[in-house]
Formats: C-alpha cells, sequence, structure tokens
C-alpha cells in the first residue's frame, strides 16, 4: 500500500518513539509529585486565584473542567479552566500546572506575539487536519498532483501550528516558574519538583512537532518521486 510502508517509519518512528519517552515522563513525574502536598496546602485553583491577582487579572475567572489534565486557558473567553486533579488537589503537580496555564494568562495580557499568532491559526488548523489527509490521499490514488499538494499545504499549516506551539508552551512554564518562586507560593525542593513536571509536559510538544514534521516530510518524499510506479 502507499500509506503503509517500512519508509514511513524512517519518517514517523522519531516522534513515535519521542512520544512514547515524553508521555512516560509526565506519567512519572505526575503521579509523583500529585502526591505530595505543597507546604501552604493551597490547591491548584487557589494557586491560580492568588497568582492572578497578583499580576492584576482579577477579571479572569477559574473553572473547573472534567477530564485528566485538560487544563488550558481560554483567550476568547478569559478563563482558566482546571481539570479535578488540580483544580482540587493541593500537590506540587497541581500547583505547577496551573500556574502553567496562568502563564498563558499573562501572556495574553501581555499581547504576546507567538500566543497571538497560534490563536489566529486555530481555525485553520483544525479545518487543515481534517481536510488535508483525505485530499493527498484522493489526489494520489487518482494521479491528481495538484490535488495531493492543497492537502500537503493544507497540513502545512498544522505543522506550522506544532511549531509555534513550542515557544507558547515554553513561555508559559518560565513564566510560572519565575512566579511560583517570586510569589512563595512553593519553596525549596517544591520548585525542583514542579519544574520536573512542567519540563515533562514540555516534551509532549516537542514530540508533537517532531512528527508533524516527519509525516510532513512523508507526503512531500512520496509526491517528490517516492511514489511506487
Amino acid at each position: 500500500m502507499y500509506f503503509f510502508n517500512p519508509t514511513w517509519l524512517l519518517f514517523a518512528l522519531p516522534g513515535l518513539l519521542l512520544g512514547l519517552w515524553a508521555q512516560s515522563r509526565v506519567r512519572g513525574a505526575f503521579n509523583k509529585y500529585s502526591k505530595v502536598g505543597n507546604a501552604r496546602g493551597l490547591t491548584g485553583a487557589q494557586v491560580a486565584r492568588l497568582l492572578l491577582d497578583e499580576e492584576g487579572l482579577t477579571h479572569i475567572t477559574i473553572e473547573e473542567t472534567q477530564g485528566k489534565l485538560s487544563d488550558h486557558y481560554d483567550p476568547r473567553s478569559k478563563v482558566l479552566r482546571l481539570s479535578p486533579d488540580v483544580y482540587r488537589s493541593n500537590s506540587i503537580a497541581a500547583a505547577g500546572i496551573a500556574a502553567h496555564e496562568l502563564g498563558h494568562a499573562l501572556q495574553d495580557s501581555k499581547g504576546y506575539a507567538p500566543l497571538k499568532l497560534r490563536s489566529a491559526i486555530v481555525p485553520a488548523t483544525q479545518f487543515g487536519s481534517m481536510l488535508a489527509p483525505w485530499l493527498f490521499i484522493a489526489g494520489f490514488l487518482l494521479n491528481i498532483t495538484p490535488l495531493a499538494w492543497a492537502g500537503v499545504l493544507l497540513f502545512g499549516i498544522a505543522v506550522i501550528f506544532t511549531l509555534v506551539t513550542l515557544p507558547v508552551e515554553r513561555d508559559a512554564s518560565k513564566r510560572a516558574k519565575a512566579m511560583l518562586t517570586s510569589s512563595g507560593i512553593l519553596i525549596g525542593d517544591e520548585i525542583q519538583g514542579a519544574n520536573k513536571v512542567l519540563d515533562a509536559a514540555a516534551l509532549t510538544y516537542v514530540a508533537a512537532a517532531v512528527a508533524s514534521i516527519g509525516q510532513f516530510l512523508y507526503y512531500i518524499m512520496l509526491l517528490g518521486g517516492g511514489r511506487r510506479r
């Protein structure tokens, strides 16, 4: 078959292996530090509220959302949504994750350019990710090269999204670490624990970028002469 052959592994394997390693690191760090409470006994929701108020972001609300590690900041509605494991827990991991999401709120308030770019291309990314594979497959199998290239270009938007996400997430974690330290919410070894959780989570975004680039290059290879005759 065109889309399932040994050559595909050369492009996909780096992202797959890195993704598995990143998920293992995230699970290990979260499981470890979700069982260790912070000295002040603050829940993730309380950490978020304290830091938001310190930064003058009193207009941003905090909500509990369902799902495991489904935490995110919604720049459109100015809402910080935390999963139950973060919202209700007073663990070091919960404090770190809540502060990371607050980092995105701070980016939004400061007009951080990469975040604005990422938010702007979200609709195109969602549309492209859904349509691109079908366009590519149809164009490739029917030998309609322009249609296949249209699929590649649409998929390229998703690749750009993963690349833009890297500095956005790294900066949010950097802001989180600084706020947790300067506020005194976490102290000593607690800071190191939160850093390990955030650093492990960052690897998942790197893995996603590597996987997207690999798939993108595989499509290009097929259209550039690697297809079977």
